[in-house]
């Protein structure tokens, strides 16, 4: 118990020193391709953490998850350019549109169970994929949909000062995501969602609704990443059909293994770690994918749990060396 109370305080200690390093990174940093990597890392976090909600909470293969963010990005892209709706209605519509999308897609997810479940999810992204090609007279076809108007206020243009403006505005996102699933995990319905994961007949049988459950499970992962869609088509000022392809999903699920599936704060590490070793690397040209696989297959062989874990267990075993030379300097 002391143990958990310790790693509790300090997850909130690091968590407060790192949105404030986020604060003032800005101001510090000159280069704006490192602060573009790091809004790109918090829109890829932001991503990985409510996907995980359904993956590793929930246990359910959602591959889906990058279909709501794509409609996300296209829903505020069109509203905002081609009928000149204000970007702010725009982020939200792209949550709701996430939101529709979420609800249609589990329905036909709770009839069938395992791999199947993979299949109708990933299904539906290529659906959506050829959805968007069809309709070029909106979506702009193969060639993506450009030149999105830029969020604005009153008269100052979110592309003014290096795009400053769009830095705090992820920056919000990423800490309305985290606070959002902190308190949607610890809740009641969080905790019925792992019960359903781990003994789901159980769980039935003590009045826990699946369907319902499932269902608002997908609707909760969706509202943030179809909000993250909106926020990324204005930041690029540009989205294409890509964002529905398989390079996306698979980028996701490494930066969740990587940081550890099950667990919000490994998905932001995992994202993290991922999009600065990943551009880091990119001279080497396709031998960076084949050390990045290197590197999670390696962190999973040591590491199942992912680097969260692995944290976490010298967070532990330091405490524990700190209690042991406290107690003997005690006797």
């Amino acid at each position: 118990m002391v143990l958990q109370n310790i790693l509790r305080k300090s997850q909130v200690i690091v968590f407060i020193a790192g949105i404030a390093l986020l604060v003032i990174a800005p101001w510090i940093i000159s280069s704006q391709y490192i602060r573009h990597l790091i809004v790109v890392a918090m829109l890829y976090a932001v991503l990985a953490s409510n996907w995980d909600l359904t993956l590793g909470y929930a246990g359910v293969f959602n591959f889906a998850h990058i279909a709501f963010f794509g409609l996300g990005a296209y829903s505020a892209g069109i509203l905002s350019k081609t009928f000149g709706i204000s970007p702010w209605i725009c982020i939200l519509a792209g949550g709701l549109v996430a939101v529709i999308a979420s609800a249609a897609i589990c329905l036909p997810v709770l009839r069938v169970r395992g791999l199947y479940v993979c299949l109708v999810t990933f299904a539906f992204g290529q659906l959506c994929l050829q959805i968007i090609l069809s309709q070029s007279k909106y979506t702009g076809g193969s060639q993506g949909l450009v030149l999105i108007p830029p969020i604005t206020i009153g008269s100052y243009s979110f592309l003014n000062n290096d795009k400053i403006a769009y830095y705090y505005l992820v920056l919000l996102l990423f800490i309305i995501s985290i606070v959002y699933l902190r308190r949607l995990v610890g809740s009641y319905f969080g905790l019925s969602v792992v019960a359903l994961r781990d003994f789901e007949s159980y769980a039935i049988s003590r009045g826990v609704p699946l369907a319902r459950q499932r269902l608002l499970t997908f609707i909760a992962s969706a509202v943030m990443t179809g909000i993250t869609g909106a926020v990324y088509a204005f930041y690029l000022g540009v989205v294409s059909p890509d964002l529905f392809g398989f390079g996306y999903t698979v980028t996701l699920l490494s930066m969740i293994l990587l940081g550890g599936i099950g667990t919000i704060y490994g998905s932001l590490i995992g994202a993290v770690v991922l999009t600065f070793v990943s551009e880091f690397m990119v001279s080497l040209g396709p031998w960076r994918f084949l050390i990045i696989s290197t590197i999670i297959v390696l962190v999973m062989m040591f590491f199942p749990e992912g680097i969260l874990s692995a944290v976490k267990r010298l967070a532990g075993s330091m405490s524990k060396s700190k209690t042991s030379v406290q107690e003997i300097k005690g006797v």
